[in-house]
């Protein structure tokens, strides 16, 4: 299962904000070597915000092993502020149907099975996320391998809106990815998996006591 949080949420979840800071930091800090703010071993930039929703996948000791942030573009958002030039049109959007994902992240210390496991249920977990908050379609800027690995691999519905770029030597585009039902139904089907959020509304009153 995923836990569903964000800043107001997150004392329903015990340590899982704090550990999804965690594992981006031993991803993108330690493994990947991005120069990006981090403290106690914990990255984060200006885009963690009150705005940003957080998928969380958690093993049985409670360390994050998966991670994907969410966060609507009627805020300030990353690609927008940070890569605007990739896009040759200029039309970044501003609706609350479009929202930016980032920090997708599966742990690499994992055996190979429980990253495929973890994987399936992010991809799961994005398009349903998507489909609760009404979200049409999300913005990524990602490495092509990682697209089609990730992604494709799981029949999502992405397309490219930018020319490759290359960020630190990799091949890199913004993509949107299109989220409605049907396509949900075959990403479940592709990843193998159905119904992997877990919300505020289902944590048990002992978890909140916590």
């Amino acid at each position: 299962m995923l836990d569903c949080l964000t800043w107001a949420t997150a004392h329903l979840f015990g340590s899982a904000l704090a550990e999804q800071h965690r594992l981006r930091y031993r991803v993108f800090v330690e493994r990947a070597g991005w120069n990006v703010p981090h403290i106690h071993e914990m990255e984060w930039d200006k885009y963690d915000t009150p705005a940003a929703h957080y998928l969380v996948w958690r093993d049985d000791e409670g360390t994050a092993r998966g991670v994907v942030r969410f966060s609507p573009t009627t805020v300030p958002y990353m690609i927008e502020d940070v890569w605007p030039d990739m896009i040759d049109d200029g039309g970044l959007p501003h609706d609350d149907t479009v929202w930016e994902a980032t920090r997708l992240a599966v742990d690499p210390a994992l055996p190979a099975e429980m990253r495929r496991e973890i994987r399936a249920e992010l991809v799961v977990g994005i398009m349903e996320f998507g489909l609760l908050h009404g979200i049409r379609q999300y913005l990524h800027l990602m490495p092509v391998t990682f697209v089609r690995s990730f992604l494709w691999g799981n029949d999502m519905d992405t397309r490219p809106i930018s020319p490759v770029c290359r960020i630190d030597g990799i091949p890199c585009r913004v993509w949107m990815t299109t989220v409605t039902e049907e396509r949900l139904e075959m990403v479940r089907a592709a990843a193998g998996v159905a119904n992997v959020l877990r919300l505020p509304a289902d944590v048990v009153p002992e978890t909140r006591a916590a």
